[in-house]
Formats: structure tokens, sequence, C-alpha cells
């Protein structure tokens, strides 16, 4: 299996070495302007916002023409957005970068997308705990090199080399990527797009994805302002703790994912990941040591990793082949959609009422998602009785 994923988890890796440069340093660079934690909430809300509108749009067409040239449209509106970032003199300016890169970007949905057409459905959830392995092995370099050149060049050199790596991602993916899905098979139009909401396989699982992004956004949008304000960590601190916690990440996705799915299945995977990460969104509270945030560093990777390729997986295992891009690509609307409403709401919680309480709402959405989980537990042998009572 992963000398066929080989090609694309090369390039994410690739992609994810620059994105993860940015992500660090983007809200120190915007209130380096002058502009209030609650502007690098509504900035993050902006990108998501574009990527709401484009993602089910790019995973569709995907499903159509196939899955290379959608990516390719992505890496390119990720490079000259990058490249605005680095020119960027102005809080406009780096708005107008992000709609760009957001309205162009489609490849987290059809990347996982094009892992699915690879691989069987019972293999899905060890793929995409390695597509997360990759993600996490990009954020522990990125940060380290962006740490590096800001320390030595400023703002504006992490990003052109961002940049620079997102052009060499496009080369090599119109060199080497071969493309997954043939263009004479079936395909689905966009009005796909709102029934995939009214389907019953698929509409628990995307509302409670949907709540565990709510918490994921709201942590990742407020981490780097409460690690300064909590514990008075410097950029290069953060730069840090966001490569450590990328090293856990990786460790799970690679030696835990297929192991705890045997044991668990996906379904109870996903249930302790958000087990996980309910306790630890409730410790940040109570964190004033470096040791307590070890601690909760460990349930968050062990959080993420478990909780996000479990319903993944559940997700495209109820997919057809014919709708894995359209399906996938709406799911990851949902979690752009949670990058527009939890990055305000979690970083004006911290302006508001401190730092203390930064984790209070991902530990509520977390929390949300877990019941959500467990009700559908419950429910799982009924249906799958009805279903067998129908096919009888």
């Amino acid at each position: 299996m992963i000398r066929r994923l080989f090609p694309i988890l090369g390039i994410t890796f690739i992609d994810i070495l620059g994105f993860s440069m940015l992500i660090p340093l983007l809200p120190y660079f915007v209130t380096h302007f002058g502009a209030s934690p609650f502007v690098v909430g509504v900035l993050f809300s902006t990108f998501s916002f574009c990527q709401l509108i484009s993602g089910p749009i790019w995973g569709n067409v995907s499903d159509r023409i196939g899955r290379k040239g959608v990516l390719i449209i992505s890496q390119i509106g990720a490079t000259i957005g990058w490249a605005m970032l680095g020119a960027a003199g102005s809080i406009g300016f780096v708005f107008a970068a992000r709609i760009l890169e957001g309205f162009s970007g489609g490849n987290i949905g059809v990347t996982q997308a094009y892992v699915a057409d690879l691989v069987e459905p019972k293999e899905r959830s060890r793929a995409f705990g390695l597509i997360g392995a990759t993600f996490g092995a990009g954020m522990i370099f990125g940060p380290l090199i962006e740490s590096v050149l800001f320390q030595r060049f400023g703002y504006s050199a992490p990003f052109y080399v961002a940049a620079g790596l997102q052009a060499l991602t496009l080369l090599v993916t119109i060199r080497y990527l071969p493309e997954s899905r043939g263009k004479t098979e079936e395909v689905v139009g966009p009005t796909e797009i709102v029934r995939t909401f009214q389907n019953k396989k698929f509409a628990p699982l995307l509302w409670q994805k949907f709540a565990l992004s709510l918490s994921l956004y709201g942590w990742f949008s407020v981490m780097a302002l409460y690690l300064a304000r909590q514990l008075h960590f410097t950029p290069e601190q953060t730069d840090y703790f966001f490569s450590s916690t990328s090293m856990l990440n990786v460790f799970v996705n690679v030696f835990l994912i297929s192991r705890v799915s045997d044991w668990l299945g996906d379904r109870g995977m996903s249930t302790l990941g958000l087990g996980s990460l309910f306790v630890g969104f409730g410790l940040l509270a109570i964190v004033h040591s470096i040791y307590a945030l070890a601690i909760v560093a460990v349930l968050f990777s062990l959080g993420l990793a478990l909780s996000n390729s479990g319903l993944t997986a559940l997700i495209s295992v109820a997919a057809d082949a014919k709708r894995q891009g359209t399906v996938l690509g709406v799911t990851s609307s949902l979690d752009s959609l949670s990058g527009i409403i939890s990055p305000p709401i979690s970083t004006a919680t911290l302006g508001s009422f401190g730092p203390q309480w930064s984790g209070a709402y991902s530990c509520f959405f977390a929390f949300v998602a877990l019941i959500a989980g467990l009700i559908q537990t419950r429910r799982e042998p009924r249906r799958q009785a009805q279903l067998k009572e129908e096919t009888a």
C-alpha cells in the first residue's frame, strides 16, 4: 500500500512543510501591523470562508475530470498567495493573499479522495493515518525552518521560502503524480453536493465531524496566543512546541492508528480520540508549567490522530467510488466552516476572559462530538439489523 501512496505522500509532505512555516508565524505577523487578536481570528475565518465555497466544488470537479488537475490548480493558487504574503506591506494585502489561496484551494479533500481511490475500504483508516503522519512530519520541520529564517531575515523570508516549496510541489505533481481516477468512470453532478447532507449514511457522520472541526479550529487559532499569554512563550518557543506536538502526532499515526483500528474499529477509535481531546482541552485552564503542557500535548496528539482518521475513514467507506471527491470535499468544507466560526470566538474569549478560558470552546465541541459518537455507536447495531431485514 505504501508504494502506491508514495507519490501523493511525498507531494503532501512538501506541501505541508511550506504550510507549517506559515501557521505559527501568521498571528504574530498580523499583530505586527498593530492588529488585535480579534483581527487574527477574522483572517483565519476569511480564508476558511473561501475554502467553504471552493472545497465541495473542487471535490466534485475532481470526481468528473480527475484528481491531478484540481491539485495543480490548488498548488498554483498557494504559490501565488504565499509569495504575496512575503511582499505584504499592509493588513489589506495579507487578506488579499489569503482570499486568493482560499478560493483556489481544494487540496485536502481531493488528496483524501486520491488516497481512497487507491486503497480498499478496510485499509483506509491506516491510509488516512499515513496522510496524517505526513502532515505531522511536515509540521515538525516547517516551524523549525521558519524560526531560523525569521530570526535571521524577518517576516518575509519564511513566506517566500514557503512559496518556493509550493512551486516545487507543483512541478513534482505535474511530472510524477499519476492520475488515480479514470475519465471513463461514471460521474456525479454538482447537485450531489446538496444531496450529501440528505443521505442517511453520511449526515450523522458529517455533523459529528463538524463538531470535531469546531473544536480543533478553536484551538488552532488560539494556540499561539495562549502559549504567549499563559506561559509567556516567544515565537521561537511556540515553533518548538508546534514541532514537538507534530512529532507526537506522527508517532500516533504511524504506529498506533492501524493497531487501534484493528482493536476497536474505526468507530471505537474515533470515540477514544474524542475522549482524549475532551480531557486535554479541559486541562488547559490549569496549565502553568511546561510539564503540564506536555501532558496536554500528548492528549491532543493522540486525540487528533485517532478521531480525525477514524471519522474520515468512516465517511469514506460510507461513500461509493464515484462520490469520493464530492463527499470528502463536503467534509473539507465543514472544516472550512469551522474555520469561519471558531477563530473569532476563541480569540475573543481569550481577549475578554484571559488565557485560562482558551480551551473552553474547544472542550465543549469535543464533548458534543463525543456524545454524538456514543449515540451512533448504540444505533448502529439496530441500523445493521434493519438493513439485513430489507435485503432478506
